[in-house]
C-alpha cells in the first residue's frame, strides 16, 4: 500500500500538515496559495534509481531551507514503464497536492499504454530541472576498459551478454538496441524495476553491463566495482574526463533523460504558480546545483508552454523509435 493510500484518512494529512507549520517560519517564498496539507510527490522509478534520488533530494533542499509549509512525501510508483504513477495522476485531476518526478518514460509510456487518455501536454508543466546523462558501464572485473573490448565481448558472447535496464522498451531498453543495431551486437536485455537495483546486479556479476546515469552508479563506481566506458554525450562529461564519448569513436550515438516535475492535468493555476516559483528555488538552490555537477546533470530550468514545447518535441522523437522497433499502440 502507498502511502498515499495510508494516509487518505484525512485526520492524518492536516495533522501532519498543522505539525510541519511552525510558527514563525515562513516558506522561502510567500505568495497568496499554499499548500496546506502534505504534498505527495511521486516518483514513476522504483527506489535507487536517477529520478528517486532527485526526488529525495528535492525533499531535503525543501525541507533544510523551510521553502514549503508543508513536507514533499515521496512515493514510489513504477509499475510498467510508471504506467501506475500517469494513471494516478489522472484520477486526480485538478488536485492541489500531487506533483511527480518524470523521466522519458512519460513520453513513451502513453504510446504504448492505451490505458492513459491523458496527453502529455494536459499536465501541469512546472519545471524541467535538469537532464540526466548516459553513460554505458561493465564490472571491473570483466577487464574490459575500452568500447572496442566491449563490443568484441558482447559480440563473443550473443545472446548470453546480459544488458540490466529499467522496463522494457525503456530509455535502458532502447539504448540497447541502438548498441545490438550500431554494433552488430544480440546481447539479452532483462528489466528490473528501478536504476538502483540495476547498479547492483551489475556489481554483484549478476548482468555484464548497464547504462545507468552516473548518479545511480555513483557510490558502487566509487568503490571500484563498476567501469565506465562510453557515454551518450556530445562531449565528455567532467566527471568522467578520460572517459570517451560514443561519438569521438565514430558512433553518432547520443541520449539523455529528462529530468521534469509535472501535475496534474487541470492543476488550478494558484497552485500551478506556487509549486513552479518553488522549484525554481530549488533548481537556483546550492544544494541543487551542486548535485548537478556532481552527477553530470545538465540543462537551463525552463516552465510552462517551452516546457510543454519541449515535451512535444521530444515524445515527437520517441514515437519514431517506438514505431520502428513495433513498440506503439
Amino acid at each position: 500500500m502507498s502511502l498515499m493510500r495510508k494516509l487518505v484518512g484525512g485526520a492524518s494529512l492536516v495533522l501532519a500538515g498543522l505539525l510541519w507549520f511552525q510558527p514563525g517560519v515562513t516558506p522561502a517564498h510567500s505568495q497568496d496559495w499554499m499548500p496546506e496539507k502534505p504534498v505527495e510527490l511521486v516518483i514513476m522509478a522504483g527506489k535507487g534509481g536517477g529520478a528517486d534520488k532527485m526526488a529525495r533530494m528535492f525533499k531535503q533542499i525543501i525541507d533544510e531551507n523551510q521553502m514549503s509549509p508543508v513536507p514533499f512525501e515521496p512515493v514510489n510508483m513504477p509499475g510498467e514503464n510508471g504506467a501506475e504513477a500517469l494513471k494516478h495522476l489522472e484520477a486526480n485531476s485538478g488536485s492541489t497536492n500531487i506533483v511527480m518526478v518524470t523521466l522519458n518514460s512519460f513520453y513513451t509510456t502513453p504510446l504504448q499504454n492505451s490505458e492513459i487518455k491523458a496527453k502529455i501536454t494536459d499536465f501541469a508543466p512546472i519545471a524541467r530541472m535538469a537532464e540526466d546523462t548516459f553513460v554505458l558501464w561493465v564490472n571491473k572485473n570483466s577487464g574490459i576498459d575500452t568500447l572496442e573490448k566491449f563490443a568484441a565481448a558482447a559480440k563473443k558472447k550473443g545472446k548470453d551478454w546480459v544488458m540490466a535496464g529499467t522496463g522494457t522498451a525503456s530509455e535502458d531498453n532502447l539504448l540497447t538496441i541502438f548498441l545490438n543495431e550500431e554494433f552488430g551486437l544480440s546481447m539479452s536485455y532483462r528489466a528490473f524495476e528501478g536504476g538502483g537495483e540495476v547498479a547492483k546486479e551489475l556489481a554483484a556479476g549478476k548482468c555484464d553491463s548497464t547504462v545507468n546515469n552516473p548518479s545511480e552508479q555513483e557510490d558502487i563506481y566509487l568503490d571500484g566495482k563498476t567501469t565506465p566506458v562510453s557515454a551518450f554525450t556530445p562531449e565528455r562529461l567532467d566527471q568522467f574526463e578520460n572517459v570517451p564519448t560514443f561519438r569521438e569513436k565514430g558512433h553518432d550515438m547520443v541520449y539523455f533523460m529528462q529530468r521534469s516535475v509535472v501535475g496534474p492535468p487541470n492543476m488550478p493555476p494558484e497552485a500551478l504558480d506556487f509549486y513552479r516559483n518553488l522549484f525554481r528555488e530549488v533548481y537556483e538552490s546550492k544544494e541543487w546545483q551542486d548535485y548537478m555537477n556532481r552527477n553530470s546533470l545538465r540543462g537551463e530550468f525552463i516552465t510552462g508552454d517551452t516546457l510543454v514545447d519541449y515535451w512535444s518535441k521530444e515524445q515527437g522523437a520517441h514515437k519514431k523509435i517506438l514505431a520502428a522497433m513495433g513498440k506503439t499502440n
